[in-house]
């Protein structure tokens, strides 16, 4: 298999799904070369469980990836959720040595706006300029080369359990594959989804999985507020399952074949044959039943995101309405039970601005896979990603080396 320099693959690691979405970068834009996909065994609510299990689901998916792509994946952008995702935003403020800002201005503003009392089993994920100002100028999304005197960044900082980062590096690193970066999966679906009207306007993103239901808020082209609920279609599953008495299995199925999130959409007559646990003979109940236990638990998500919506006090800002993307979003009647809670315009999210195989990855369960892929496109020279060193000679060396660059 050929080694290709201008592919970038995204590692979606989800709780019902492991997901490699391979792109190539073109003069055009993306192409998407290759997709493989193996069901989740080894996470939980998006946090890995079991690495055994986790690294063998991600060789398969990265295999079915690399046959289809032909060509050999060494690196990946991998995506990170959980409930233990925390983010906050945060101020800085410097002096302009030169009365211009340089490149090494903004670098220490970012620094002086990251200097937040960060817990020692937190690791910082993404460090998310929102805006500069200068001299109390604001608005400004690249101030290098404007004049001033006083510059202050405005930041969004993502934060994760060290120990969740570190397994899913060491499932990627045991599976054969670099990490180049960990990436926020709400924030890689919000590159595949959203357009640059919305992102202006202001928008709430929400990726329903299946382990987590993520919320995202843009404003002025920047993320405000994000935040991580730890349900998604696995309740619906299990709900199923112990409301009609079937084994999980059979309960994904029947989700994904009869479900509905509104009962007012289902016809009175309409049937469904539920297999009994154990074998048994199959059940005729109404689908209306199916609805029943569906309605409540899909309003109670979007209840419990919408007050994380009212409390992150963005609410004002989200002009262009909601956009629900992610697997468990297909279940019919979720947009419109959506639309109804939070008394917002919603609609679905599919993946755009892409070329390839665009019709095989237009669904909202591969919004994270792409988005990963158009985030590598648009980030810095590769790197590997690190985390937090914890010695601290390394740290002072590496300090004093940044003094040295500073002073050059």
């Amino acid at each position: 298999m050929a080694k290709k320099d201008s592919l970038i693959v995204g590692l979606d690691i989800g709780t019902t799904k492991i997901c490699a979405v391979v792109g190539e970068a073109t003069p055009e834009g993306i192409d998407i070369v290759g997709i493989g996909t193996h069901p989740s065994e080894g996470l939980r609510k998006g946090v890995v469980v079991n690495i055994e299990s986790t690294v063998n689901s991600i060789k398969r998916a990265v295999e079915e990836a690399e046959l289809m792509a032909g060509c050999e994946i060494n690196a990946v952008y991998a995506g990170i959720a959980g409930g233990h995702i925390e983010g906050v935003n945060s101020h800085g403020v410097i002096a302009v040595k030169n009365r211009e800002v340089s490149q090494q201005d903004i670098d220490r503003v970012i620094d002086a706006a990251k200097a937040v009392a960060i817990p020692f089993d937190r690791e910082v994920i993404h460090i998310l300029p929102q805006e500069y100002l200068i001299d109390d100028q604001g608005g400004i999304q690249n101030p290098r080369g404007m004049s001033g005197v006083r510059l202050e960044a405005k930041v969004h900082i993502v934060t994760g359990a060290v120990t969740s980062a570190q397994n899913i590096v060491k499932c990627c690193q045991r599976a054969g594959l670099d990490v180049c970066d960990i990436v926020l999966e709400s924030l890689a679906s919000a590159e595949s989804v959203l357009n640059p009207q919305e992102r202006r306007l202001g928008v709430a993103l929400v990726d329903f999985g299946g382990g987590t239901s993520d919320l995202a808020i843009f404003s002025e082209h920047s993320i405000r507020h994000s935040s991580v609920l730890s349900l998604g279609g696995n309740n619906l599953t299990n709900d199923i399952a112990v409301g009609l008495r079937t084994p999980v299995e059979e309960a994904e199925k029947i989700k994904q074949r009869y479900g509905c999130a509104l009962t007012a959409m289902i016809q009175k007559d309409e049937t469904i044959q539920v297999p009994s646990v154990g074998g048994g003979k199959a059940k005729v109940l109404s689908r209306n039943i199916l609805g029943e236990i569906l309605e409540p638990r899909v309003e109670e998500i979007c209840s419990l995101l919408q007050r994380e919506l009212l409390r992150s006090g963005y609410s004002d800002l989200v002009a262009s309405g909601l956009v629900i993307t992610g697997g468990s979003s297909l279940l019919p009647g979720l947009a419109d039970l959506a639309e109804q809670v939070f008394n917002l315009p919603v609609r679905t999210g599919l993946p755009t601005d892409i070329g390839g195989l665009a019709d095989v990855v237009r669904n909202p369960m591969y919004a994270t896979g792409v988005g990963l892929v158009l985030y590598g496109a648009n980030a810095a020279p590769r790197k590997l990603f690190r985390i937090r060193q914890n010695n601290i000679f390394n740290r002072l060396v590496d300090r004093m080396r940044k003094w040295f660059s500073d002073i050059v």
